[in-house]
């Protein structure tokens, strides 16, 4: 299953920039910039890492909560991040964590790179001002998996795309859809709107509440959902 889930990083589209992987423990990025700069976002991760692991370790309930968390002022600002996002959506602070590493890495790579993607199992990171990306979207066994992919435009507002599954990887989804695409300015927020969304989705029938419920979300931009050979898509998303 782990071989075949990252497959899905031959579908993005790095338009002649430098790769390079990041790995620590669970945190696993692919990174594409105008140059390598790996030191750099070794040292984020380890950073944006050790705020969260040290958070939980003086609050255990941010870690296994399934439902929002309160706000706390005084915690580092992923850690706030994460719990407005997943409080904005109805779902535990951790589902939105691969999303939150991938935009915190991101944000400290603007300094080093006008362009860059930050793919971390399924959610992306993406800035580009000079070029255009296409995103393949990966739905496990579904006839449509990788026959479509969102194209993202050049601008300068960092972007995210991420990707929820009830039926591929190892992230909690109590919902059977095999993919719920998730588009926002917030990587962080697309990872835990993409979740709860996804968790709705039980039958082809629900394809369209769970859109209209994901679109309700303030700073989702759009949302798609594929599950079998059905696809429901609503908001600001082009596909390719």
């Amino acid at each position: 299953m782990e071989h075949r889930k990252r497959t899905y990083r031959n579908r993005i589209s790095k338009g002649g920039l430098v790769s390079f992987k990041v790995k620590v423990r669970e945190t696993d990025l692919y990174i594409g910039a105008d140059r390598d700069c790996t030191d750099v976002a070794l040292k984020s991760v380890h950073r944006h890492r050790e705020c969260i692991e040290e958070y939980i370790r003086h609050n255990p309930s941010f870690m296994d909560s399934m439902t929002p968390v309160a706000p706390d002022s005084f915690a580092p600002a992923i850690i706030r991040e994460m719990i407005e996002a997943s409080g904005r959506c109805g779902v535990g602070p951790m589902a939105s964590v691969a999303g939150a590493i991938a935009r915190h890495v991101g944000l400290d790579l603007m300094a080093h790179s006008d362009n860059i993607i930050i793919e971390n199992g399924g959610d992306i990171f993406l800035r580009l001002v000079d070029r255009d990306a296409t995103v393949g979207i990966f739905a496990g066994d579904s006839p449509l998996s990788y026959k479509i992919s969102l194209r993202v435009k050049t601008g300068e507002v960092p972007f995210g795309i991420c990707t929820s599954s009830g039926t591929v990887g190892h992230s909690t989804s109590f919902g059977k859809a095999d993919a719920v695409c998730v588009t926002s300015q917030s990587a962080t927020l697309a990872d835990a709107a993409a979740t709860s969304v996804g968790n709705r989705m039980k039958r082809e029938g629900d394809i369209k509440g769970a859109l209209d419920y994901g679109m309700a979300v303030e700073g989702v931009l759009g949302v798609l959902i594929i599950m079998g050979d059905k696809l429901g898509i609503q908001g600001d998303m082009e596909l390719v």
